[in-house]
């Protein structure tokens, strides 16, 4: 079979605490976007195989796909394998849930391969062992995540905006993000809060009063160049513009087909981009 699995961006992101295992506990607003890896799944007898377009990324175990198919097994008890391969094109380590999403594709699709059946509640169980957003791309839609964003509310959100996603080609590491939150936490820094997760199904309209993602307080100082394309975009004439996850990936929100063409054909040549039409649904 041929798979598409699609990105995600945080429509804002809060960082509520540090957890005594280690995590963080937040609150977000999953929403899906028209960029996407392809990964090409084939049933086999035995064993994991993995290519991927892209030579930088691990084709072994620690590569999530792989992963994948070893919870799959352990869960059905079976030596059945499977044959896979990655053609890349959401941006790694860009805050867009890339690996998370190729992961949930799978587990998604190969127990029916086997002809097996895993449990919704099972395969949650074990997207979220791979990997905090993986739960999220196990269903479809827009979902408000809680705990350490798999704790679902999946909710209809039908954007009217066209979505301009940049992304620089800078790596930022999750784990070194949420260390230099904690420090910045441990100094007495407070968190603003905003209203808009118990209203954004309703309303649009209050995002840059209300919403925000911590994570560019850590970011935006230690990477300028992320700042800088988030004033771009909202030099470009977007509505809202944002940091997704971690980063790098900023998106902009624009409310007029031609401003969000003209944008993009201004950060094409030297970014990777993506843009999503109006009330996007993957198909």
């Amino acid at each position: 079979m041929v798979l598409r699995a699609y990105a995600k961006i945080n429509i804002g992101l809060r960082i509520i605490e540090r957890r005594a295992d280690g995590f963080h506990s937040i609150e977000t607003i999953f929403h899906r976007i028209n960029c996407a890896d392809t990964l090409t799944l084939s049933p086999a007898p035995e064993g994991i195989t993995l290519t991927c377009s892209d030579p930088s990324l691990p084709v072994d175990r620690s590569n999530l796909c792989w992963r994948a198919v070893e919870a799959l097994q352990q869960e059905c008890g079976t030596k059945l394998g499977a044959v896979m391969h990655l053609n890349k094109q959401i941006p790694s380590g860009a805050g867009l849930g890339g690996g998370s999403s190729d992961a949930a594709a799978i587990l998604r699709t190969l127990p029916a391969l086997w002809n097996m059946r895993v449990s919704d509640e099972r395969l949650h169980s074990l997207g979220a062992a791979i990997g905090s957003d993986v739960p999220y791309f196990l269903q479809d839609g827009s979902a408000y995540a809680e705990g350490r964003g798999e704790r679902l509310t999946p909710f209809v959100l039908s954007l009217p905006y066209w979505i301009l996603l940049v992304n620089p080609g800078i790596h930022v590491s999750t784990p070194w993000a949420y260390k230099k939150f904690s420090e910045k936490l441990s100094t007495g820094y407070i968190v603003p809060r905003g209203t808009l997760f118990s209203t954004v199904d309703r309303s649009m309209k209050p995002l840059e009063s209300v919403m925000r993602n911590d994570f560019e307080d850590v970011v935006f100082p230690a990477y300028p160049a992320v700042a800088g394309i988030k004033d771009a975009l909202r030099s470009c004439g977007a509505a809202f513009s944002l940091m997704s996850g971690s980063g790098s990936s900023v998106f902009g929100l624009f409310e007029h087909e031609a401003s969000a063409r003209d944008a993009h054909a201004l950060f094409a040549p030297r970014y990777v981009t993506s843009l999503t039409e109006p009330h996007f649904i993957p198909g």
